[in-house]
């Protein structure tokens, strides 16, 4: 899935209709993919190459609409006014990721 591809999916997570915010968003995906593949011990641009698991492109989305929604680093996003509320999206998050998370040492 291209990063244009997971634009749409983002901004449909976060039902967002306007185009304003898509150079952040598209910045905010490669953060997120970037993420995804240090967490899963895969190469720096893997998924530029090989498709992407479901579960790891669900928490790219989740990663990048949570990065969005609490880029003032104040909360833990629009509908949750607390840190909590962000480290448990993060957890989230890292579970999802840890499903594809290659294990080897």
């Amino acid at each position: 899935m291209t990063n244009a591809e997971l634009l749409l999916r983002v901004k449909e997570n976060l039902i967002l209709q306007h185009d304003r915010d898509d150079e952040l968003l598209l910045r905010l995906i490669a953060a997120a993919v970037n993420y995804a593949e240090g967490y899963q011990h895969v190469p720096d641009g893997y998924y530029a190459d090989h498709p992407m698991p479901p579960m790891t492109e669900e928490a790219v989305i989740m990663l990048s609409s949570h990065l969005y929604e609490s880029r003032d680093g104040s909360t833990g996003g629009f509908f949750a006014d607390s840190a909590a509320a962000g480290e448990l999206a993060r957890g989230t998050i890292d579970k999802l990721l840890r499903l594809e998370r290659r294990w080897g040492v």
